[in-house]
């Protein structure tokens, strides 16, 4: 019997997730320290206490290497204007930070100004798993910013939103 990758990846998109917007520090070309970015739709919550997240990241992406080594990520969970945003971190190419609108954060990676809420997390742990890495971060800080809009969400291959305040 044969594994039908495409089909596997149709029916997990029945599943609608939320999205963000992960960024870390990394060292450029002359010491100089970047901030760099991607979306994600695999960030959940592992442990109240002590307060862990994670997310994952593939380790064949050119960004692997940055994540995982880093010392700390801020997760930004992004509302439903940011679907342009989204889009740019999701793809090949380009993944500066530059021309969005950001906001600094204690630990360093920046934050996405307007987001919904943000995580700034210390590394806790990078476990290898299949083709993918699940990236572990111990929250140090959060924000929460209540009439920042609805959640943008994923849901068969395209975006969407929830209605704010219904059940």
């Amino acid at each position: 019997m044969t594994f039908d990758s495409k089909a596997f990846r149709d029916a997990l998109g029945c599943f609608p997730t939320g999205i963000a917007v992960v960024t870390a520090s990394s060292e450029a070309a002359g010491g100089e320290m970047s901030h760099i970015g991607i979306t994600v739709n695999s960030f959940t919550s592992v442990s109240l206490d002590p307060p862990l997240v994670l997310w994952c990241i593939d380790r064949r992406s050119r960004r692997y290497p940055a994540f995982a080594g880093a010392a700390g990520f801020t997760v930004s969970i992004l509302a439903s204007g940011h679907r342009a945003v989204s889009a740019r971190l999701a793809g090949q190419g380009e993944h500066s930070l530059d021309g969005i609108a950001l906001a600094p954060t204690e630990l360093g990676p920046p934050a996405l100004a307007d987001a919904l809420a943000v995580f700034e997390c210390a590394r806790e742990s990078v476990q290898d798993c299949g083709d993918h890495a699940i990236l572990v971060g111990r929250v140090v800080r959060f924000t929460r910013h209540d009439g920042a809009g609805a959640p943008l969400v994923y849901f068969q291959g395209r975006y969407g939103a929830l209605a704010q305040n219904q059940a």
